[in-house]
Protein backbone atom coordinates (compact mmCIF):
# COMPACT_ATOMS: atom_id res chain seq x y z
CA UNK A 1 0.00 0.00 0.00
CA UNK A 2 1.77 3.40 -1.07
CA UNK A 3 2.06 5.95 1.75
CA UNK A 4 -0.51 9.26 2.24
CA UNK A 5 -0.57 12.05 3.41
CA UNK A 6 -3.67 13.90 5.24
CA UNK A 7 -4.26 17.36 6.39
CA UNK A 8 -6.35 17.80 9.15
CA UNK A 9 -8.35 20.61 10.67
CA UNK A 10 -7.48 20.43 13.83
CA UNK A 11 -9.47 23.36 15.46
CA UNK A 12 -12.85 21.88 13.83
CA UNK A 13 -15.86 20.45 15.29
CA UNK A 14 -17.25 20.79 18.48
CA UNK A 15 -14.40 19.46 20.43
CA UNK A 16 -11.60 20.67 18.16
CA UNK A 17 -7.94 18.70 19.05
CA UNK A 18 -9.47 17.31 22.06
CA UNK A 19 -11.12 15.05 19.24
CA UNK A 20 -8.99 15.41 16.51
CA UNK A 21 -5.21 14.78 18.67
CA UNK A 22 -6.25 11.79 19.83
CA UNK A 23 -8.24 10.44 16.39
CA UNK A 24 -4.86 10.96 14.51
CA UNK A 25 -2.95 9.32 16.87
CA UNK A 26 -4.81 6.17 16.70
CA UNK A 27 -4.79 6.51 12.60
CA UNK A 28 -1.02 6.73 12.67
CA UNK A 29 -0.94 3.20 14.89
CA UNK A 30 -3.29 1.90 12.86
CA UNK A 31 -1.89 2.35 8.99
CA UNK A 32 2.05 2.56 9.11
CA UNK A 33 2.15 4.11 5.64
CA UNK A 34 0.53 7.25 6.73
CA UNK A 35 1.51 10.76 7.31
CA UNK A 36 -0.22 13.33 9.18
CA UNK A 37 -0.42 17.50 9.54
CA UNK A 38 -2.00 18.70 12.33
CA UNK A 39 -3.21 22.00 11.52
CA UNK A 40 -4.36 24.29 14.25
CA UNK A 41 -3.34 26.36 17.21
CA UNK A 42 0.08 24.64 18.18
CA UNK A 43 -0.16 25.41 21.96
CA UNK A 44 -3.62 23.74 21.81
CA UNK A 45 -2.38 20.62 19.71
CA UNK A 46 0.46 20.09 21.38
CA UNK A 47 -1.10 20.03 25.00
CA UNK A 48 -3.07 17.27 23.45
CA UNK A 49 -0.23 15.23 22.18
CA UNK A 50 1.62 15.49 25.63
CA UNK A 51 -1.52 14.07 27.36
CA UNK A 52 -1.28 11.22 25.08
CA UNK A 53 2.47 10.80 25.61
CA UNK A 54 3.23 11.72 21.70
CA UNK A 55 5.19 14.34 20.33
CA UNK A 56 6.22 15.47 16.64
CA UNK A 57 7.62 12.79 14.13
CA UNK A 58 8.37 12.55 10.56
CA UNK A 59 5.09 11.30 10.09
CA UNK A 60 3.01 13.57 12.55
CA UNK A 61 4.03 17.17 11.84
CA UNK A 62 1.79 20.22 13.42
CA UNK A 63 1.51 23.58 11.34
CA UNK A 64 0.63 26.49 13.35
CA UNK A 65 -2.21 28.55 12.62
CA UNK A 66 -3.74 31.85 13.84
CA UNK A 67 -7.37 31.75 13.15
CA UNK A 68 -9.98 29.52 13.26
CA UNK A 69 -13.46 29.66 11.65
CA UNK A 70 -16.16 29.75 13.77
CA UNK A 71 -19.57 27.57 13.19
CA UNK A 72 -21.46 30.33 13.22
CA UNK A 73 -19.57 32.20 10.24
CA UNK A 74 -21.06 33.07 7.14
CA UNK A 75 -19.12 30.98 4.10
CA UNK A 76 -19.04 34.25 2.63
CA UNK A 77 -17.42 36.01 5.57
CA UNK A 78 -15.20 33.38 6.29
CA UNK A 79 -13.92 33.07 2.53
CA UNK A 80 -12.45 36.79 3.13
CA UNK A 81 -11.59 36.87 6.41
CA UNK A 82 -10.11 33.66 7.61
CA UNK A 83 -7.33 33.00 5.28
CA UNK A 84 -4.80 31.95 8.12
CA UNK A 85 -7.31 30.05 9.58
CA UNK A 86 -6.65 26.11 10.28
CA UNK A 87 -9.53 24.79 7.75
CA UNK A 88 -7.85 26.98 5.21
CA UNK A 89 -4.26 25.93 5.70
CA UNK A 90 -5.38 22.79 5.61
CA UNK A 91 -6.61 23.21 1.83
CA UNK A 92 -4.14 24.91 0.38
CA UNK A 93 -1.75 21.93 1.74
CA UNK A 94 -4.06 19.78 -0.93
CA UNK A 95 -3.69 22.47 -3.44
CA UNK A 96 0.10 22.73 -3.14
CA UNK A 97 0.21 18.78 -3.36
CA UNK A 98 1.73 18.75 0.04
CA UNK A 99 -1.53 16.29 1.28
CA UNK A 100 -3.90 14.13 -0.38
CA UNK A 101 -6.47 14.83 1.29
CA UNK A 102 -8.19 16.85 3.29
CA UNK A 103 -10.60 16.35 6.54
CA UNK A 104 -12.46 19.07 8.83
CA UNK A 105 -15.06 18.98 11.23
CA UNK A 106 -15.90 22.12 10.90
CA UNK A 107 -18.28 25.18 9.18
CA UNK A 108 -19.68 23.10 6.39
CA UNK A 109 -20.49 26.32 4.48
CA UNK A 110 -16.99 27.95 4.78
CA UNK A 111 -15.43 24.34 4.05
CA UNK A 112 -17.90 24.07 0.85
CA UNK A 113 -17.03 28.06 -0.17
CA UNK A 114 -13.64 27.42 0.94
CA UNK A 115 -12.53 24.23 -1.28
CA UNK A 116 -14.48 25.55 -4.20
CA UNK A 117 -11.96 28.69 -4.40
CA UNK A 118 -9.22 26.82 -3.25
CA UNK A 119 -9.10 23.71 -5.44
CA UNK A 120 -11.72 24.16 -7.80
CA UNK A 121 -14.09 22.34 -9.38
CA UNK A 122 -13.45 19.84 -12.14
CA UNK A 123 -14.07 20.21 -15.88
CA UNK A 124 -17.87 19.49 -16.25
CA UNK A 125 -18.96 19.96 -12.46
CA UNK A 126 -20.95 23.03 -11.95
CA UNK A 127 -21.08 22.65 -8.32
CA UNK A 128 -19.72 20.31 -5.60
CA UNK A 129 -22.13 18.16 -3.60
CA UNK A 130 -21.72 17.15 -0.31
CA UNK A 131 -22.35 13.17 0.02
CA UNK A 132 -22.30 10.73 2.55
CA UNK A 133 -23.87 7.35 3.23
CA UNK A 134 -27.23 5.96 5.31
CA UNK A 135 -27.74 2.43 6.90
CA UNK A 136 -29.94 0.11 4.95
CA UNK A 137 -32.47 -3.18 5.53
CA UNK A 138 -29.84 -4.65 2.92
CA UNK A 139 -27.01 -4.15 4.85
CA UNK A 140 -25.17 -2.15 2.62
CA UNK A 141 -25.37 1.57 2.91
CA UNK A 142 -26.79 3.46 0.05
CA UNK A 143 -25.05 6.93 -1.14
CA UNK A 144 -27.39 10.13 -0.51
CA UNK A 145 -26.34 13.29 -2.69
CA UNK A 146 -26.67 16.39 -1.64
CA UNK A 147 -27.10 16.62 1.76
CA UNK A 148 -26.69 20.73 1.87
CA UNK A 149 -24.22 22.14 0.10
CA UNK A 150 -27.07 23.18 -2.50
CA UNK A 151 -30.00 24.09 -1.51
CA UNK A 152 -31.40 24.40 -4.98
CA UNK A 153 -30.53 22.74 -8.31
CA UNK A 154 -31.28 22.99 -11.35
CA UNK A 155 -31.55 19.22 -13.91
CA UNK A 156 -28.07 19.02 -15.31
CA UNK A 157 -26.63 19.87 -11.27
CA UNK A 158 -28.54 16.55 -10.42
CA UNK A 159 -27.58 14.79 -13.34
CA UNK A 160 -23.74 15.63 -12.40
CA UNK A 161 -24.39 14.65 -8.71
CA UNK A 162 -25.63 11.32 -10.54
CA UNK A 163 -22.64 10.77 -12.22
CA UNK A 164 -20.23 11.69 -9.58
CA UNK A 165 -22.60 9.51 -6.74
CA UNK A 166 -22.15 6.64 -9.10
CA UNK A 167 -18.19 6.97 -9.21
CA UNK A 168 -18.13 7.03 -5.64
CA UNK A 169 -20.57 3.93 -5.15
CA UNK A 170 -18.51 2.17 -8.01
CA UNK A 171 -14.98 2.97 -6.78
CA UNK A 172 -15.46 2.84 -2.77
CA UNK A 173 -18.44 1.39 -2.40
CA UNK A 174 -17.58 -1.43 -4.90
CA UNK A 175 -20.46 -1.71 -6.41
CA UNK A 176 -20.65 -2.99 -9.59
CA UNK A 177 -22.96 -0.70 -11.86
CA UNK A 178 -24.64 1.34 -8.99
CA UNK A 179 -28.24 1.70 -9.42
CA UNK A 180 -28.95 5.06 -8.87
CA UNK A 181 -32.55 6.78 -8.12
CA UNK A 182 -33.95 10.45 -7.81
CA UNK A 183 -35.85 11.16 -4.39
CA UNK A 184 -39.62 12.45 -5.43
CA UNK A 185 -42.95 12.67 -3.84
CA UNK A 186 -43.70 9.43 -5.57
CA UNK A 187 -42.55 6.67 -8.03
CA UNK A 188 -44.87 7.83 -10.71
CA UNK A 189 -43.08 8.84 -14.29
CA UNK A 190 -45.36 12.31 -13.80
CA UNK A 191 -44.46 13.52 -10.21
CA UNK A 192 -42.23 15.83 -8.99
CA UNK A 193 -40.86 19.51 -9.63
CA UNK A 194 -39.63 20.45 -13.14
CA UNK A 195 -35.86 19.65 -12.01
CA UNK A 196 -36.58 16.33 -11.16
CA UNK A 197 -38.49 15.44 -14.32
CA UNK A 198 -35.53 17.53 -16.51
CA UNK A 199 -32.72 14.98 -14.41
CA UNK A 200 -35.00 12.04 -15.04
CA UNK A 201 -34.55 12.37 -19.10
CA UNK A 202 -31.09 13.08 -18.94
CA UNK A 203 -30.43 10.04 -16.64
CA UNK A 204 -32.67 7.92 -18.84
CA UNK A 205 -30.77 8.93 -21.95
CA UNK A 206 -27.65 8.40 -20.35
CA UNK A 207 -26.88 4.08 -20.74
CA UNK A 208 -23.70 4.35 -18.63
CA UNK A 209 -25.67 5.10 -15.59
CA UNK A 210 -27.77 2.42 -14.21
CA UNK A 211 -30.95 4.53 -13.80
CA UNK A 212 -33.58 2.87 -11.72
CA UNK A 213 -36.37 5.67 -11.44
CA UNK A 214 -38.07 7.79 -8.74
CA UNK A 215 -37.52 6.58 -5.27
CA UNK A 216 -39.80 8.16 -2.02
CA UNK A 217 -38.74 8.79 0.93
CA UNK A 218 -40.36 5.79 2.38
CA UNK A 219 -37.67 3.85 0.06
CA UNK A 220 -34.54 5.18 1.10
CA UNK A 221 -33.76 2.74 4.08
CA UNK A 222 -34.62 -0.18 1.94
CA UNK A 223 -31.39 -1.14 0.01
CA UNK A 224 -33.62 -1.05 -2.91
CA UNK A 225 -30.56 1.30 -4.68
CA UNK A 226 -27.21 2.23 -4.48
CA UNK A 227 -26.94 6.07 -4.89
CA UNK A 228 -29.95 8.34 -4.11
CA UNK A 229 -29.65 11.71 -5.88
CA UNK A 230 -31.97 14.87 -4.29
CA UNK A 231 -31.08 18.90 -4.11
CA UNK A 232 -29.87 19.91 -0.81
CA UNK A 233 -32.62 21.27 0.64
CA UNK A 234 -33.80 18.35 0.47
CA UNK A 235 -31.37 15.87 1.12
CA UNK A 236 -30.35 17.79 4.73
CA UNK A 237 -33.10 17.86 5.83
CA UNK A 238 -33.91 14.08 5.08
CA UNK A 239 -30.40 13.11 6.67
CA UNK A 240 -31.30 15.11 9.87
CA UNK A 241 -34.89 13.41 10.13
CA UNK A 242 -33.18 10.34 9.51
CA UNK A 243 -30.53 10.91 12.42
CA UNK A 244 -33.29 12.22 14.89
CA UNK A 245 -35.37 9.12 14.19
CA UNK A 246 -32.43 7.06 14.40
CA UNK A 247 -31.65 8.37 18.26
CA UNK A 248 -35.30 8.77 18.89
CA UNK A 249 -36.15 4.73 18.54
CA UNK A 250 -32.80 3.66 20.19
CA UNK A 251 -33.65 5.48 23.19
CA UNK A 252 -37.28 3.87 23.23
CA UNK A 253 -35.99 0.71 23.36
CA UNK A 254 -33.51 1.40 26.28
CA UNK A 255 -36.37 2.83 27.73
CA UNK A 256 -38.67 -0.40 27.07
CA UNK A 257 -36.40 -2.72 28.47
CA UNK A 258 -35.81 -0.76 31.83
CA UNK A 259 -39.61 -1.57 33.00
CA UNK A 260 -41.12 -4.20 34.78
CA UNK A 261 -38.73 -7.63 35.65
CA UNK A 262 -40.27 -9.43 32.38
CA UNK A 263 -39.05 -6.52 30.03
CA UNK A 264 -35.85 -6.38 31.66
CA UNK A 265 -35.05 -10.15 31.64
CA UNK A 266 -35.99 -9.87 27.72
CA UNK A 267 -33.55 -6.91 27.54
CA UNK A 268 -30.83 -8.81 29.16
CA UNK A 269 -31.85 -11.52 26.31
CA UNK A 270 -31.45 -8.88 23.54
CA UNK A 271 -28.44 -6.99 24.91
CA UNK A 272 -26.54 -7.76 22.09
CA UNK A 273 -28.97 -7.21 19.69
CA UNK A 274 -29.71 -3.87 20.67
CA UNK A 275 -26.16 -3.06 21.13
CA UNK A 276 -25.85 -3.99 17.40
CA UNK A 277 -28.60 -2.08 16.33
CA UNK A 278 -27.33 0.82 17.83
CA UNK A 279 -24.22 1.03 16.45
CA UNK A 280 -26.16 0.59 13.12
CA UNK A 281 -28.77 3.51 14.06
CA UNK A 282 -25.61 6.10 15.06
CA UNK A 283 -25.04 8.77 12.68
CA UNK A 284 -21.35 8.56 13.51
CA UNK A 285 -20.82 4.82 12.45
CA UNK A 286 -21.07 6.78 9.16
CA UNK A 287 -18.95 9.52 10.09
CA UNK A 288 -17.21 11.34 6.79
CA UNK A 289 -19.14 13.07 4.26
CA UNK A 290 -17.11 13.59 0.66
CA UNK A 291 -17.39 16.61 -1.39
CA UNK A 292 -17.70 15.44 -4.49
CA UNK A 293 -16.58 17.44 -7.79
CA UNK A 294 -13.70 19.12 -6.54
CA UNK A 295 -10.12 18.57 -8.12
CA UNK A 296 -8.69 16.98 -4.72
CA UNK A 297 -10.38 15.01 -1.75
CA UNK A 298 -12.27 17.26 1.32
CA UNK A 299 -14.22 14.74 3.59
CA UNK A 300 -16.57 16.64 6.31
CA UNK A 301 -17.11 15.12 9.59
CA UNK A 302 -19.68 15.70 11.71
CA UNK A 303 -19.32 18.74 14.35
CA UNK A 304 -20.08 16.74 17.09
CA UNK A 305 -18.18 13.74 16.51
CA UNK A 306 -16.14 12.01 18.83
CA UNK A 307 -12.73 10.23 18.54
CA UNK A 308 -13.95 7.11 16.96
CA UNK A 309 -16.29 9.29 14.57
CA UNK A 310 -13.49 11.10 13.53
CA UNK A 311 -11.24 8.42 12.80
CA UNK A 312 -14.03 7.20 10.32
CA UNK A 313 -14.16 10.18 8.49
CA UNK A 314 -9.99 9.89 8.24
CA UNK A 315 -10.27 6.57 7.06
CA UNK A 316 -12.86 7.55 3.78
CA UNK A 317 -10.13 10.37 3.24
CA UNK A 318 -7.86 7.40 2.67
CA UNK A 319 -9.79 5.07 1.09
CA UNK A 320 -10.60 7.98 -1.75
CA UNK A 321 -7.07 8.80 -1.98
CA UNK A 322 -6.34 4.82 -2.82
CA UNK A 323 -9.20 4.75 -5.03
CA UNK A 324 -8.02 7.74 -6.61
CA UNK A 325 -12.06 9.32 -6.83
CA UNK A 326 -11.23 12.85 -8.34
CA UNK A 327 -9.87 11.37 -11.49
CA UNK A 328 -12.25 8.60 -11.89
CA UNK A 329 -15.24 11.46 -11.17
CA UNK A 330 -13.51 13.19 -14.48
CA UNK A 331 -12.84 10.39 -16.76
CA UNK A 332 -16.34 9.21 -16.26
CA UNK A 333 -17.62 12.92 -17.23
CA UNK A 334 -15.82 13.10 -20.14
CA UNK A 335 -17.28 10.15 -21.10
CA UNK A 336 -20.62 10.66 -20.76
CA UNK A 337 -20.44 13.76 -21.93
CA UNK A 338 -18.77 12.54 -25.11
CA UNK A 339 -21.47 9.95 -25.72
CA UNK A 340 -23.96 13.17 -25.55
CA UNK A 341 -22.31 15.34 -28.08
Amino acid sequence: MSNLTLALDAMGGDHGPHVTVPAALQALSHYPHLTIILVGDRIAMGEQLRRHHATESPRLQLLHAEQVVPMSERPVQALRTRRQSSMRLALDLVRDGQADACVSGGNTGALMAMAKVVLRTLPGVERPALVATLPTLGGEPVYLLDLGANVACDSETLFQFAVMGSVLAECVGKRAQPRLALLNVGAEEIKGNDQVQQAAQLLQSTPQLNYRGFIEGDGIFTGAVDVIVCDGFVGNITLKASEGIARLLVQQLKQGIQGNILARMLGWMLKRRLSRFNRQMNPDQYNGASLLGLRGIVVKSHGHADEAAFLRAIEEAMVEVQRQVPRRIKDRLESVLLDKS
